[in-house]
């Protein structure tokens, strides 16, 4: 898997390096965490761990990341107050950990998140292309036939991702909540409706005759580009 060491402190930032290289991830140095959203096109991964004190700055960053990637995402900073906690996972951050902290248990958050992000690493899907429809899982970004990329939401992403992974298969929504929202306690079929109808109006030409994304009443929902 790969992973990126973000801090502008050195030692912190070798210490970052060096702990997720012994745990198993090929691993990137940068310098700036406020670059990372621009370079991610290029340079994506699995996992980001920045470092760094808490500010607007760093807020920033994280936000900028998160609407580039889809990334598991930890922050290591010193002495944080629970308010400061609050900020930076509301800006995007997945983990808020305070330093300094062992390479063992920093290893295992990592390993965890990952694990608790569920599937298959984002850096190792690859490009989904059916021909009108094409899905960049680095990027989030789904193109129809020649028309500009559309940047989707997490949880669009999930979605989407899953029903053309199973193409012409009824996924029921039941599952579809356990593969987008990561849990499996008694399925929430209106939230599934209005997720499937907000990826609709990015996806579909007509929303109110579905090309891609068919339901299948009473069960779930087909992507399928011929109407089951």
């Amino acid at each position: 898997m790969q992973a990126i060491a973000a801090c502008k402190e050195p030692e912190e930032r070798d210490f970052i390096a060096h702990t997720l290289h012994r745990a198993g991830f090929n691993v990137r140095l940068k310098a700036d965490p406020a670059k990372l959203a621009a370079q991610w096109s290029e340079n994506p991964a699995d996992l980001v761990v920045l470092g760094g004190s808490p500010s607007p700055d760093l807020e920033a960053a994280i936000k900028a990341l998160r609407n580039a990637a889809r990334a598991a995402l930890i922050v290591l900073i010193e002495a944080p107050s629970e308010n400061q906690i609050s900020s930076l996972l509301e800006a995007g951050a997945d983990l808020v950990l305070q330093t300094p902290i062992g390479p063992k248990l920093l290893a295992s958050y990592c390993h965890a998140l990952l694990r608790r992000s569920g599937g298959i690493p984002a850096f190792t899907l690859p490009t989904l292309d059916l021909g009108d429809i094409a899905l960049n899982p680095s990027t989030r970004n789904v193109t129809i036939q020649d028309q500009p990329p559309t940047r989707l939401t997490q949880l669009e992403f999930r979605l989407l991702y899953t029903l053309m992974t199973h193409r012409g298969q009824v996924i029921p929504s039941e599952v579809i909540v356990e593969r987008v929202w990561g849990y499996s306690e008694g399925g929430n079929r209106e939230l599934v409706r209005g997720l499937v109808s907000r990826l609709r109006a990015k996806i579909e030409p007509d929303p109110s005759q579905p090309r891609f994304i068919h339901t299948i009443p009473g069960v779930g929902y087909i992507f399928d580009m011929e109407s089951p």
